[in-house]
This record gives C-alpha cells, sequence and structure tokens, in this order.
C-alpha cells in the first residue's frame, strides 16, 4: 500500500507543476479528488496496459469526468506513457492536452470528453463490445456527481444493468461539489449507494481518498451478469490544505506562493513564508 500512497503523492506533485507551469486556470479541485483512485487504477488494477499490447488485450479506462484530465495525464506522465516534453505543452496554444480528454488511444486516452455523460456511455459500448466480440478486456470509467445530473448518465447506467456489463466498473467521485456549487443544493441524490443498488448495479461505498479502501473495491468479487458501481466519498482539492473542500478551486489560477505551499506540503517540508 506504501507504494500506491507514495505514487498517488508523485502524481499529485506533477499535476501540480503542470497546473503552475501552464500560467493558466485549471481545473485543479476535481483533479486532485480522483488521484487516489488513479493511482490504485494505473498502480495495481489496469491490466496489459503496455501500449505494444494488442488492443483487445488492454483493459480500457475512460475518464467521464473529463475536466480532471489533469489529473490522468500526470498519471500517464508518471508511468511513462506521456513523455515530459508532451506534458509541458498543456494547455499551450495547439496542444492536445487542453482541459478535457482528447481520445489518443496512442497515448491510452480511448474517448474524447467534457460533455458530461460522453465518457460512460463510450465506456458501457465498450463494455458491450468486449461481450460481442468475446474480449476478455475490463473497462473502468470514473464520473463525478455533478455530471450525475445528465439523464443520459442514467440511460448508460440503465443500459450497462440490461446487457449485464460485469465486465464494466463505475466509480462515481463524490466530492460534494461541482461548477455551481455545493452538488446538494444544486440537484440533491440523497444515498446514491441505495439508487445504484435499485438500478441493478453490484454496489460499494468506500472511502474515495483511503488507498486501502479502494484497493478492496476493485478487489472484491464480482457478481456474475452485474456491473460494479463504487461510491468514493472524497475531498475536492485533496492533499492541498488550502484547496481541500473549497469549491474555488474547481478552475483556478495558482500563484507562485500558492504553488510554493502546496508542494512544500506535498513533500512533506514545514512551509514558511
Amino acid at each position: 500500500m506504501d507504494e500506491l500512497k507514495e505514487f498517488a503523492r508523485k502524481i499529485r506533485i506533477r499535476a501540480l507543476e503542470m497546473a503552475y507551469l501552464c500560467g493558466e486556470n485549471v481545473h485543479l479541485g476535481g483533479a486532485l479528488s480522483i488521484v487516489d483512485i488513479l493511482a490504485v487504477l494505473y498502480g495495481k488494477v489496469l491490466k496489459h496496459l503496455a501500449l505494444d499490447n494488442a488492443y483487445e488485450m488492454r483493459d480500457k479506462f475512460i475518464l467521464s469526468k473529463g475536466h480532471g484530465a489533469l489529473a490522468l495525464f500526470a498519471t500517464l506522465g508518471e508511468i511513462g506513457i506521456i513523455p515530459q516534453e508532451r506534458l509541458n505543452t498543456y494547455l499551450y496554444n495547439g496542444s492536445s492536452l487542453c482541459a478535457h480528454p482528447i481520445m489518443e488511444p496512442e497515448i491510452g486516452i480511448e474517448s474524447s470528453n467534457g460533455s458530461l455523460g460522453q465518457g460512460i456511455s463510450m465506456a458501457a459500448g465498450l463494455a458491450l463490445a468486449a461481450k460481442k466480440k468475446k474480449y476478455n478486456y475490463q473497462v473502468y470509467t470514473i464520473v463525478g456527481n455533478g455530471e450525475c445530473d445528465e439523464g443520459i448518465v442514467w440511460e448508460a447506467l440503465a443500459f450497462a444493468v440490461h446487457f449485464k456489463l460485469d465486465n464494466l466498473t463505475i466509480i462515481l467521485d463524490d466530492n460534494k461539489f461541482q461548477n455551481d456549487g455545493p452538488s446538494e443544493a444544486v440537484m440533491a441524490y440523497p444515498n446514491y449507494r441505495e439508487r445504484f443498488l435499485a438500478c441493478g448495479f453490484q454496489t460499494l461505498e468506500i472511502n474515495g481518498n483511503r488507498i486501502t479502501e479502494i484497493v478492496e473495491a476493485f478487489e472484491a468479487d464480482r457478481v456474475e451478469g452485474k456491473p460494479k458501481m463504487i461510491v468514493a466519498n472524497t475531498v475536492k482539492g485533496k492533499g492541498i490544505s488550502f484547496m481541500e473542500g473549497d469549491n474555488s478551486w474547481h478552475h483556478g489560477r495558482l500563484t507562485e506562493e500558492q504553488y510554493r505551499r502546496a508542494m512544500n506540503e506535498l513533500k512533506g517540508q514545514e512551509y514558511a513564508d
């Protein structure tokens, strides 16, 4: 578990560097909330990731909450799939590493996402394709709690249950906020777990920033014929004290002082003005 915790810390450091050096407003809060989930996915769960493996062998990951792309890019950089020189182009004019993922399977990005609900729909389609073609890959996708306000998400959930896509795992990043404020004030969904159970999912609820719980959820035995839903209760801005639970960091720009403070926290150093 210590290796995965260190992996998550390195992803956060790389994401902070990218956010600061690009000199632009960045979706930081929702990226930081999913880092621990990505660390477990890319550090332990996803199989046959090497891009020289046949497509039908490689597990698939889709970031449906596309505005968390910074965390995905940082993760792919940390495992060496995206080279540093390309990460340095993040949010630069003409770069394909922008605010949301652009489909590029050559670097492990299976779907373009930004329009909410688009990614989970693509993930369900890939899972059905694997069933039809008798491929062995698993499909994983992260959706946002704000994204669940979209009807297309619930259509994708119904589709997954109807076609018995037990090769699909959906992780709900429930960080309690969305762009317009606290999720319960925008459109309340009391008890996601009960809702997904009612839909027909195998459903687990965890602390989505606790590595041990994330690992246990992914390793839990699957129920045949049921897609898996992991409701991950997370903290927006997780890992940076002045960002945690502060929705102003949904989309913001780091000053030099904030960057130094955040990096010192991540590197375990005492911050001094």
